[in-house]
């Protein structure tokens, strides 16, 4: 089963930019969807980001037109470009990876640990 580790978490100021990288344990090539989540203080996970195998990426509210999510199949990465980072934003980003079958039935559904990002005001 694939195993995530994500990296490129830190502090940046409002206005700022990071990128976060993602990396699998195995080819990502074939697995369906592979996001990132943020959980905040309060303990919520809120999606941020989300990329197909076919490259299609779908963005949070919040993140449109300031994030941007990518994969390199070959690299065995997905990465989150943030700019014009907000207090807001502060929180712990999760690497997710999910596949399924050609049925719809989830082969498997995996997370990393995370990575902390803080922006200051």
């Amino acid at each position: 089963q694939v195993q995530l580790v994500e990296s490129g978490g830190g502090l940046a100021q409002t206005g700022g930019s990071l990128t976060l990288s993602c990396v699998a344990s195995t080819s990502i090539s074939t697995i369906d969807f592979m996001g990132w989540y943020r959980r905040t203080t309060e303990n919520e996970r809120e999606l941020v980001a989300t990329i197909t195998k076919e490259g299609i990426p779908n963005y949070s509210e919040s993140a449109r037109g300031r994030f941007t999510v990518s994969r390199d199949n070959p690299r065995a990465t997905m990465y989150l470009q943030m700019n014009n980072l907000r207090p807001e934003d502060t929180a712990l980003y999760v690497c997710n990876a999910r596949k399924f079958t050609k049925d719809i039935q989830v082969v498997y559904d995996v997370w990393g640990q995370g990575t902390q990002v803080t922006v200051s005001s």
